[in-house]
């Protein structure tokens, strides 16, 4: 569980609040009008939290590109394009 304190009240014990965190190993939660705003933790903690969303990320692309397929031309695409080219470039000068 974390220690919630308000906003107001942290500024003035922030030095107070990083020992707690730091040398207590506490987590603490800074409220505004009763709803969390920020937390605390520590910089092990943090990295914890982000070892955790990587793989997850990591996921999300192999699958996004694992989805990605060659889709074939229409047959006369390419040649509609190659009249247009030559269509326009024959026009009045």
């Amino acid at each position: 569980m974390a220690y919630e304190i308000p906003v107001t009240q942290a500024r003035a014990e922030l030095a107070d609040l990083i020992n707690r965190v730091v040398y207590g190993g506490e987590r603490v939660v800074v409220t505004r009008h009763g709803k969390p705003l920020v937390a605390l933790v520590s910089a092990a903690d943090l990295e914890r939290l982000e070892e955790l969303q990587e793989p997850a990320v990591e996921d999300q692309v192999i699958s996004a590109v694992s989805a990605v397929r060659e889709v074939a031309s229409a047959p006369r695409e390419p040649q509609r394009f190659g009249i247009a080219a030559h269509h326009r470039g024959a026009g009045p000068s």
